[in-house]
């Protein structure tokens, strides 16, 4: 097996590749105005630091978010197209999920929190690395407060607001490389894997005016 994992759900535009053993090689960037013209010179970095051509690559996961509309699209749209031009499955994994994988918490319950701008959060609340309790969701810090109060995070949105979230650890931002992991886990235990579906949790902030003009022709 040769999985290649990627994510642009979070400000991090990462890639890794995983041979169903170990992560063989991996890349991270953290830029939130850039993800399209990050993504694929990454891919081909992992590619060239692993000494393998994209035609090895066996499957596909993608972080599906929560994120934001623009930023999620990339890395969804990729792995789609890859999927098509290779003719292999491609695979989706809640963002959070891969974060929570990578947590540097020994015991649960911990909360992971990335951010969604306008004031809130992406959150969901994990028993343990691989046990999500709640469906991911988008509030504001303030009314989640009693629901995560005392609670270890993991995560950017977590640091954003310390008076909700008091106890932050590492990662900060997601990796691909705990996706490869996460994935490549699963995959060996027999689990079906989700569809590569978006988890957007709210429209998107470009929309037709409600009041739209039309003009035509005289």
């Amino acid at each position: 097996m040769l999985l290649l994992a990627l994510d642009t759900a979070t400000p991090a535009v990462t890639v890794a590749l995983h041979d169903g053993t170990d992560v063989i090689a991996s890349s991270s960037q953290v830029d939130a105005r850039r993800h399209g013209e990050l993504l694929l010179p990454a891919v081909d970095r992992v590619l060239a630091e692993a000494g393998l051509k994209l035609e090895a690559v066996t499957a596909i996961v993608v972080g599906t978010g929560p994120g934001p509309y623009t930023g999620l699209r990339v890395g969804l749209m990729t792995a789609d197209t890859f999927g098509l031009a290779l003719g292999v499955p491609v695979h989706g994994l809640c963002t959070l999920d891969a974060l929570a994988h990578a947590a540097d918490i020994e015991k649960g319950p911990f909360v992971v929190a990335t951010d969604a701008r306008r004031k809130e959060v992406y959150w969901a609340k994990y028993a343990d690395s691989r046990t999500r309790l709640t469906d991911p969701a988008v509030d504001r810090p303030a009314d989640i407060a009693e629901q995560v109060a005392a609670l270890p995070a993991v995560g950017a949105g977590a640091l954003l607001y310390p008076d909700t979230f008091p106890s932050v650890h590492e990662p900060e931002h997601v990796s691909a490389a705990a996706l490869a992991s996460l994935a490549a886990r699963r995959m060996a235990a027999g689990e079906e894997l989700p569809a590569p579906r978006p988890l957007y949790l709210r429209r998107p902030d470009a929309q037709v005016p409600k009041n739209y003009k039309v003009v035509t022709p005289k």
